[in-house]
């Protein structure tokens, strides 16, 4: 379920997924409120392209720290590629 920041206290939240496109945040919404995970999602840059790199703005996904594992697995299981937790990086 989606969640404020305010849920979180003073917990720093695990990054999960960074949703570069309207549609697919949508849809991850849709699939970790189906899973009964709560998150909380927030506009933020990233860099992208190959060719001509430029920040570029995506739906950033995050979850409590004690749920990150499960949540990644939640999207593994449905073909998403999560965020890896060491390095904050991943494809989306």
């Amino acid at each position: 379920m989606r969640k404020e920041p305010d849920d979180f206290g003073d917990v720093e939240p695990a990054l999960i997924y960074i949703a570069r496109k309207l549609k697919e945040a949508l849809a991850l919404e849709s699939l970790l409120t189906e899973a009964g995970v709560d998150y909380l999602v927030e506009p933020d840059t990233y860099r992208g392209g190959i060719v001509f790199r430029s920040a570029r703005v995506g739906a950033f996904f995050y979850v409590a720290p004690e749920a990150a594992d499960a949540a990644r697995q939640v999207l593994t299981t449905n073909g998403y590629r999560p965020q890896d937790e060491e390095r904050g990086s991943g494809s989306a």
